[in-house]
C-alpha cells in the first residue's frame, strides 16, 4: 500500500469510528429519548391526520426557520437578553384547594402547575438548571428556582406538549416518576419517557382531538403549530400539542410552543370558551415567526378561544431567542390594555386563584 493509500485508510477508519461513537451514543445515552419502530409508525399513520412517511407535519404553508430580521424590531422591554440582576420569585409552598376554583402556580418558563377537581395536573416540568441533554453546556436558567420536585403534591398527571429539551428534562422526568400517577403525551413521546425508564403502563399518547377522562375531568389534546426532535436524526419523528383540560365548571387550555394560526378558532369552536389560556409569547423572532407567536399574536390567540383570562408563558427563565427577556410581558400586557382583555402575570413560585387576576397584574419583572 502505497503512502497516500495509508493515509487513505487512516482517515477512513477515524471517520468510521466517529460515526460508531455517535451512533452508539445516540443509541445508548437516555436523555436523547427513544424512536418509534415500524408498529409505533403505522399506528401513529392510523390515528394522525398530519403523519405521513415516518414524520409529522403542520397543515398549510409552515416553514421552522424563515428569513433572518432584526430579532428586535418593535421591543418594548429592557435591552438585556437576560436580566443583570435577580429576578423576583417567591419560594413555592403547596396550597391545599378545596375545590371551589382552579389554582395555579407559574414556576417560569412553561412549567405549570394547575389544581383543580381534586387533581394536580403538571405542565411542561422542567426544574433543572439547564434546558440541555447534558448538564455542562445549553441554555442556562437565569431566574432562580422557585421550588424543586420535592416540595410538589403527588402529581396525578404530567401533560407534555413536545418534546424540546425545555419542555421534556430528562432528570425532571426521572424525579417525577415516583410520585406521578399518569404522564399523557402526544404520539411518540411516550417512546421517550419508556427509554427514560418510565414504565409504560403509566404512559399515555395521544393524537389531536383524542380525548381521556379522569374521575369526570376530560383531557384533550388539541393541535398547535411547531415542530420536534431531541437530536439532529429525529426532526419531526414525534407530535406536538397543545392541551384542553375540562370538566363541568372550567375549561383551561395550555398552547404549548405553536406559532399562531386557525386552530385557536377550531379549538373554541369544538370546545366552547376557554376560562383560563396559558399562552406562548416568548423565545420568538420573525427568523423563526411560525413556530412561536409574538406575544400580541398570543393576546390574539385568547380572543379567538373567546378565553375569560389569559396570562403568557414560555419566558421568564431561559433565553432561546434575542428579544429582551421581559420583553414577552411588556408587549402581552400592552396589547390585552389595548383590546380590554383579562389577564394575569403572577410571580414565579406563586399559587393564585384564577379568580384574582385583578390582584396578579403588577409588573414585577421590572424590580
Amino acid at each position: 500500500m502505497s503512502k497516500l493509500g495509508k493515509v487513505l485508510f487512516i482517515i477512513l477508519c477515524v471517520i468510521v469510528t466517529i460515526a460508531i461513537i455517535v451512533l452508539l451514543f445516540v443509541l445508548l445515552y437516555k436523555p436523547l429519548g427513544g424512536r418509534p419502530n415500524k408498529s409505533d409508525r403505522e399506528n401513529y399513520e392510523s390515528r394522525s391526520s398530519n403523519y405521513k412517511d415516518g414524520k409529522f407535519y403542520n397543515d398549510g404553508k409552515f416553514s421552522v426557520m424563515g428569513s433572518f430580521i432584526d430579532p428586535y424590531k418593535d421591543r418594548v422591554g429592557s435591552s438585556d437578553v437576560v436580566p443583570q440582576g435577580a429576578v423576583s420569585v417567591e419560594n413555592y409552598e403547596f396550597i391545599e384547594n378545596d375545590n371551589s376554583d382552579v389554582l395555579f402556580t407559574w414556576f417560569g418558563h412553561s412549567t405549570v402547575l394547575i389544581q383543580m377537581h381534586g387533581m394536580n395536573i403538571l405542565i411542561d416540568p422542567i426544574f433543572s438548571n439547564r434546558a440541555s441533554p447534558v448538564s455542562f453546556v445549553g441554555p442556562k436558567r437565569f431566574s432562580d428556582l422557585s421550588g424543586d420536585v420535592s416540595d410538589l403534591p403527588y402529581i396525578d398527571v404530567v401533560l407534555l406538549t413536545h418534546d424540546h429539551y425545555d419542555h421534556v428534562d430528562y432528570n425532571t422526568i426521572k424525579e417525577l416518576d415516583e410520585k406521578t400517577n399518569m404522564f399523557l403525551v402526544p404520539l411518540g413521546i411516550d417512546k421517550d419517557l419508556i427509554k427514560f425508564g418510565i414504565d409504560k403502563n403509566k404512559v399515555n399518547n395521544m393524537s389531536w382531538w383524542e380525548e381521556l377522562e379522569l374521575n369526570g375531568l376530560s383531557f384533550v389534546c388539541t393541535p398547535a403549530r411547531h415542530f420536534s426532535g431531541r437530536f439532529v436524526i429525529d426532526s419531526n419523528d414525534t407530535l406536538w400539542s397543545s392541551w384542553l383540560i375540562k370538566d363541568e365548571n372550567y375549561t383551561i387550555f395550555d398552547s404549548g410552543d405553536s406559532g399562531y394560526g386557525d386552530h385557536f378558532k377550531e379549538i373554541n369552536a369544538r370546545y366552547g370558551n376557554v376560562d383560563f389560556a396559558l399562552l406562548d409569547s416568548g423565545q420568538y423572532s420573525e427568523s423563526w415567526h411560525d413556530v412561536h407567536m409574538f406575544p400580541e399574536e398570543a393576546v390574539q390567540a385568547a380572543v379567538d378561544l373567546n378565553a375569560n383570562i389569559s396570562m403568557p408563558i414560555h419566558w421568564g427563565a431561559f433565553a432561546l431567542s434575542n428579544h429582551p427577556w421581559d420583553d414577552p410581558a411588556k408587549r402581552f400586557v400592552r396589547q390585552a390594555s389595548e383590546l380590554g382583555i383579562n389577564y394575569m402575570i403572577s410571580r414565579i413560585g406563586k399559587t393564585v386563584s384564577i379568580n384574582d387576576y385583578l390582584d396578579n397584574q403588577e409588573t414585577w419583572w421590572e424590580e
